[in-house]
């Protein structure tokens, strides 16, 4: 059955600072055209490649790849919250599938998904209209992650098993591009966040406005030029999208963890959802490819993009 591919950025500072009237605009614009044509699509199954910010995962035990037969977002940045209607047992038969394919996925039926799979589904279908869900983490930001090859064989298992699918299914892609957020990391942090990063749990609603305000204010920091971080890459990104619309996997699985992290900052590893989502749409026949659109939205510290696929035309 038809399969169609969207990748789009994510940012959780979208409902928390304006980007002014052009960007607002543009954004806005670019997903209401998504939506009509996911609408018209009518999928029957949705399968989300999205991360995590060390909020459903953490280094207790870290797969390179997860699949969710249960699903619980936990509402992070006004993203949805609650149980997901998760396809369980095409989440299994998709377990299944990537070992007999020699790719070593964990399964999950206890998944907690953050905005990094949630907010994608949330602007394309909001709270009440969604269609069985197939989330799938890949370990983005904590090291080490999964090499390119990995995950372009990921990819390409997926998109082999969704083709033999009676449904119509959506691959979405979420994460990228460029981005330097303030994400902890085992080197740097103190003790208690270490713990955390290692051990896991909820945080406390002080904690997670603490986290959330010193994300809201690297925003602030980058559009002033007091932040230390990674700035966001156009050019980068703009070579990322070219790799993508070509199928150039060959140059994707070379790229290096610490090239990525150099130019696209430490979200700037989110782009394995898009490669993930890339590699699978590259199994359905006569599939092409557009951006949508493109730019760098220092406040909400995104490289923000959209990226469609779909098998014939594009409209």
């Amino acid at each position: 059955m038809p399969i169609r591919g969207l990748c789009a950025s994510h940012t959780p500072l979208k409902d928390f600072h304006d980007p002014g009237p052009e960007a607002a605009r543009e954004v806005a614009e670019t997903f209401a055209t998504a939506r009509a044509w996911v609408a018209d699509f009518a999928p029957q199954l949705v399968l989300v490649f999205g991360p995590d910010h060390f909020n459903g995962f953490f280094y207790r035990l870290m797969p390179s790849f997860c699949v969710g037969a249960h699903a619980e977002a936990i509402g992070d940045w006004n993203t949805l919250s609650g149980e997901l209607p998760v396809a369980t047992g095409t989440a299994e038969a998709l377990t299944e599938h990537l070992h007999q394919k020699g790719v070593d996925a964990a399964v999950s039926y206890r998944m907690e998904l953050d905005h990094g799979h949630t907010q994608a589904l949330q602007m394309l279908f909001g709270q009440t209209s969604l269609p069985p869900v197939l989330p799938v983490f890949i370990n983005c930001a904590a090291p080490p992650r999964p090499p390119m090859a990995r995950v372009i064989a990921l990819g390409e298992a997926v998109g082999d098993f969704l083709a033999e699918l009676p449904d119509r299914v959506l691959i979405i892609g979420s994460g990228g591009l460029s981005h330097d957020p303030p994400m902890p990391s085992l080197v740097t942090a103190d003790p208690a966040v270490r713990t955390r990063i290692i051990e896991g749990g909820r945080l406390s609603a002080e904690a997670r406005r603490a986290r959330e305000a010193r994300v809201i204010d690297e925003g602030r920091k980058q559009v002033s030029g007091e932040s230390p971080a990674v700035a966001l890459n156009p050019e980068w990104d703009r070579g990322l999208l070219d790799l993508l619309l070509r199928g150039d996997f060959a140059a994707l699985s070379a790229l290096k963890d610490e090239d990525i992290s150099r130019e696209g900052g430490c979200g700037g590893h989110e782009i394995r959802s898009w490669v993930a989502t890339a590699a699978a749409m590259s199994r359905v026949p006569g599939c092409t490819a557009q951006v949508d659109m493109y730019r760098a939205i220092p406040l909400w510290v995104a490289g923000f993009a959209m990226m469609r696929f779909a098998s014939g035309r594009l409209g």
